[in-house]
This record gives C-alpha cells, sequence and structure tokens, in this order.
C-alpha cells in the first residue's frame, strides 16, 4: 500500500517509523528538550539517521489536560524547523496541529503531511487540508485534550472508534480528498482507559474494514504506567513491546520517541506477519 504525499509517494507495503519531535514546553514526554532551532534541527537529523521515515513536528501540547494555544504561537515553534528540514535535507515532515493556518503554512513551507488529533473537525480545517495536496492522518478522540481523560466511556471501544473514522473518511472523500492521501489513528490514549487502549491493541486487525493504513502511537504513553509501574523516562522497554504488537496487528506507521530501538523491533515483528500470513496461504 501507498501513501500519496505533498512531496510524492511513501511506500508502506513495509511498516516504518514516524519520529516525534515536539517543540513544546509541557509535551508530556519531550516538552522543553527541542525549543532551540538548532537542537530540533540536530534531533530530526538524528532520527532520520536512525531510520525514521517521517518526522511528525508539533508545537501545542495535546497531553490530558493540555489547554490550546494560539495560531500564531505555534507557527512560531513549528514554522522554522520545517523550512530548514525541506531546505536542508529530504526528511519527509508530518505537522502535528488541528490549526488550518498552521496546516496551510507548514505544507507552503516544505511539510508532507498533516497530523490532526481532532480529525479535521475543527472549522476550516477540512477544506484547508483537501487544498494542501498533503497526506492526512485522522485521529479518534473522544473529548479534548483538557477533559478527555476524566472519564471515558464505550460501549464497544473498537467498533465505536472504527465508526468515527469511517465517519472521517466519509467526510474527507464529499470535501474531495483521494483516500490514498489518509491514514487513520484510533488514537491510543486520547479519551481512553488503560482497558481501552488495551482492547483496541488486540483489536486492531478490526479497523482493516477501513481500507487505509493504520497510524498508531504508544510511545511512552501512561497505559504503560498502569502495566509496568515505570516513569516516562523508563517507558522504552515497554513502548518497544507495544510497538512490535501494534504492528503484528497491522500497523503501518508507528510514532516513537527512541527511533533506533522502535525500528528494530517493527522489523522483527513485520516479518513475523508476513511469515504468518503466508503460513496462511499455504494452508
Amino acid at each position: 500500500m501507498q501513501l500519496r504525499h505533498a512531496r510524492g509517494v511513501l511506500d508502506l507495503s513495509a511498516p516504518v517509523v514516524m519520529g516525534v519531535l515536539n517543540r513544546t514546553p509541557d509535551s508530556f514526554s519531550d516538552g522543553g528538550h527541542y525549543l532551540d532551532l538548532n537542537d530540533a534541527l540536530r534531533h530530526a537529523l538524528r532520527m532520520a539517521e536512525e531510520g525514521a521515515a517521517l518526522i511528525d513536528i508539533g508545537g501545542e501540547s495535546t497531553r490530558p489536560g493540555a489547554a490550546p494555544i494560539n495560531e500564531s504561537d505555534q507557527l512560531a515553534r513549528v514554522l522554522p524547523l520545517v523550512e530548514r528540514l525541506a531546505r536542508e535535507s529530504g526528511i519527509l515532515v508530518s505537522v502535528d496541529t488541528s490549526s488550518p493556518l498552521v496546516m496551510r503554512a507548514c505544507v507552503e513551507a516544505g511539510a508532507a503531511m498533516i497530523n490532526d488529533v481532532r480529525a479535521l473537525t475543527r472549522p476550516g480545517a477540512l477544506m484547508a487540508a483537501a487544498a494542501t495536496g498533503a497526506a492526512l492522518c485522522l485521529m479518534h478522540m473522544q473529548g479534548e485534550p483538557q477533559t478527555m481523560q476524566s472519564a471515558p466511556t464505550y460501549d464497544d471501544v473498537v467498533a465505536e472508534t472504527r465508526s468515527y473514522l469511517g465517519e472521517r473518511l466519509a467526510a474527507c472523500t464529499a470535501a474531495g480528498i483521494g483516500v490514498e492521501r489518509i491514514v487513520v489513528d484510533p488514537g491510543f490514549g486520547f479519551g481512553k482507559r488503560p482497558e481501552h487502549n488495551l482492547r483496541l491493541l488486540a483489536g486492531l486487525r478490526e479497523m482493516g474494514s477501513l481500507g487505509r493504513p493504520l497510524l498508531v502511537g504508544l510511545s511512552r504513553k501512561s497505559l504503560l504506567q498502569s502495566l509496568t509501574g515505570r516513569g516516562v523516562d523508563q517507558r522504552l522497554a515497554g513502548s518497544v513491546a507495544l510497538a512490535a504488537l501494534a504492528v503484528f496487528n497491522g500497523a503501518a506507521i508507528v510514532r516513537a520517541h527512541d527511533v533506533a530501538e522502535t525500528v528494530d523491533a517493527v522489523r522483527v515483528a513485520a516479518a513475523v506477519r508476513a511469515a504468518d500470513t503466508k503460513g496462511d496461504a499455504v494452508g
């Protein structure tokens, strides 16, 4: 399967890793680490050397309880880095935003993809994204970051997540966006308790009925606090395990902070998945 983006086509016949780079003071894991532009640029280049197929740059934290910031502050954080990467490297850049203004400006500056945790539901976002030609990630979230973890409830988290993403896919196609530009993300940790996240991971193959590549973000998330008791800086092993499980269950893009280790895990899981598929075909 291929994903069409603003600069060409990304081959997803084998799963790939998307490196996380937040230029924010308050993101849950790397907040405050890359506020300096040169530090951010070096980190992006390092993740690409470690095997990241894309770098996802964010200027607004969407951790539980995070408050929104204005578009000018987002642009000041992300646009200089997008411009530098587009000018000085061949790295594919994704911009993590729900803002129509930030979407347009970053794609004009060289970004290839838009990663929107609100699935293009903000006023103007759908039309802005359609006009850019960028690849799009539509994510499921119950509620808003400020309140999403207060009391999330589902009758069937897999079915409800799949239904929502199907509705957003339909909205995109109605707006003239080709499905070849779209990936979907079930939104682990976004309005979901640990049991919801585990059920989603176990049922990830059911998302295949949407017909689009799956992007997952499980790296260092609080699910690992509940499973292992470890703090955010001690979750490498757990993150790698979740990445491998997600790929085995069908993920095409894995969003990760620890790129080199995740690339290895993804390759191993993809090889096992391929062997499992071949075994089914022979049987």
